[in-house]
């Protein structure tokens, strides 16, 4: 058993069948769109900048986004939007540390 709590999800830019996910910029994309979820409300008036909830990355030379549960106590809404995302396209869905992450074809249960 895990002795933390991570309050990290990580959506990995990888089928359930292990296939990589196209096009290749979903997570600047998906993480865009949620960029106005953040701490404080969307910003006025500045350049587009990710919300620290919802950020794109990399792990393992995997694209990913990294949703921080602080966005499901914010707005279930945007956080169901997410989540109804990696389902619909069949993306693996991962939380916590991510050093445990297979990479391509690898899928790890949750």
């Amino acid at each position: 058993m895990v002795s933390h709590y991570s309050k990290k999800t990580y959506i990995l830019g990888l089928t359930h069948g292990g296939r990589a996910f196209r096009p290749s910029d979903w997570a600047e994309r998906l993480a865009g769109v949620m960029s106005q979820f953040r701490p404080g409300g969307a910003p006025t008036g500045r350049h587009l900048t990710y919300s620290p909830w919802c950020v794109p990355t990399s792990v393992n030379n995997v694209r990913c986004v990294v949703v921080h549960e602080d966005l499901r106590a914010h707005n279930v809404m945007a956080w169901d939007f997410v989540m109804g995302f990696a389902k619909d396209n069949e993306l693996q869905v991962h939380h916590g540390d991510p050093s445990h992450f297979a990479s391509h074809g690898h899928h790890h249960k949750h």
